[in-house]
């Protein structure tokens, strides 16, 4: 049984101890419960204090939201009050006579990035699953940089590269190739410059690989070790183990990732301005110029003169971001039908 304080104190003090030095030692003694205290205060006010910080955070991004979409509905309120929802279907772009409609630009952001999309998802799958799954440990961390390299260049240099290299690529090579064995579908069809929607498709895709591509390797990592060993368990093949335990279990995340991707397309500005031919008309065919949302803010927002001109390009941003909004909804729409479905394959 310990002894009482009183003891432990009397105790430690000599017969020659002095009453004083007693008393003044028995304090020392049961200071580390004070101690104790303190730190418990302290920890209660760092935790409200870090409690705090995180809601100012979270609300801010609120804030900010909220003051683009203001902003952004204040500055083309005179071209929303001329055309209402008519500007979304018009497809004349006419600053002279201030007669101003959306939907080519519409039209060309979202083919361009579809474009995109078809060709950067099965490179950007492949290169995760190689890297993850095949890749051999001693080139694996030389591949992977490659691919972050990627996401770093500037995307006015992937413009430069566009018009020198990929477009009399595409002029000299493949647009004939395409259009002698596939022209019958009206996709490949036309004048051949080069520049055109196929060309900006094709940046685009090289610029969200990395994007799509990170986050699924990050995706199939996290995939457990214990769902591919079953599947190699059963007698299936690699690929039978990567379709069904591995690509099956990580989803959702790679469409999260998918999406992430298609909102670096629909904003994408210089590279694609630079190749994509800058008209404002609707073609079938990807050999055919077009433009998109932000090459046209990008193009004519310093030049415009008048109101009525700064207005549409303003309603312009306003589009992109509700239609970015909404992408992003129906993603999100997606991914939790598909967890819903199949609650314990996804990943969170």
């Amino acid at each position: 049984m310990p002894a009482p304080p009183q003891d432990r104190i009397s105790r430690n003090a000599s017969p020659e101890t002095p009453a004083d030095e007693v008393a003044d030692n028995a304090p020392q003694a049961l200071a580390p419960d004070a101690k104790l205290k303190f730190r418990t205060g302290d920890s209660v006010i760092a935790d409200r204090v870090f409690r705090g910080l995180t809601i100012i955070c979270a609300v801010a991004v609120f804030v900010i939201v909220g003051l683009v979409l203001f902003e952004l509905v204040l500055q083309s309120r005179l071209s929303l009050h001329k055309f209402g929802l008519h500007f979304l279907t018009k497809t004349i772009w006419d600053p002279v006579i201030e007669d101003f409609g959306a939907l080519p630009f519409i039209y060309g952001t979202i083919v361009s990035s579809l474009v995109g999309l078809v060709i950067a998802v099965p490179l950007s799958v492949g290169t995760a699953l190689f890297l993850t799954e095949i890749c051999p440990r001693r080139i694996r961390a030389v591949l992977s940089l490659c691919v972050e390299l990627l996401a770093a260049i500037p995307s006015v240099i992937y413009g430069v590269w566009g018009m020198f290299v990929l477009v009399p690529f595409l002029r000299v090579y493949l647009q004939p190739a395409l259009a002698r064995y596939f022209g019958w579908t009206g996709l490949f069809g036309g004048q051949n410059f080069g520049f055109g929607m196929l060309a900006a498709g094709i940046i685009i895709a090289i610029m969200i690989l990395p994007i799509i591509a990170s986050i699924t390797r990050e995706v199939v990592v996290a995939v457990p070790r214990q769902q591919r060993e079953a599947a190699l368990a059963l007698g299936a093949t690699k690929w039978e183990m990567l379709r069904m335990a591995v690509l099956r279990n990580a989803r959702p995340g790679i469409f999260g990732a998918i999406i992430l991707g298609l909102g670096r397309a629909f904003g994408e500005t210089m590279a694609v301005t630079m190749v994509i031919g800058n008209s404002p008309a609707i073609a079938r065919s990807l050999f055919a110029p077009g433009y998109t949302l932000a090459s046209v803010i990008a193009n004519e927002f310093t030049e415009a003169t008048g109101n009525m001109h700064l207005s549409a390009l303003v309603e312009m941003g306003l589009v992109l971001f509700v239609l970015t909004l909404i992408v992003n909804a129906l993603a999100n729409l997606l991914v939790w039908s598909i967890k819903r479905r199949n609650p314990g394959r996804g990943l969170a």
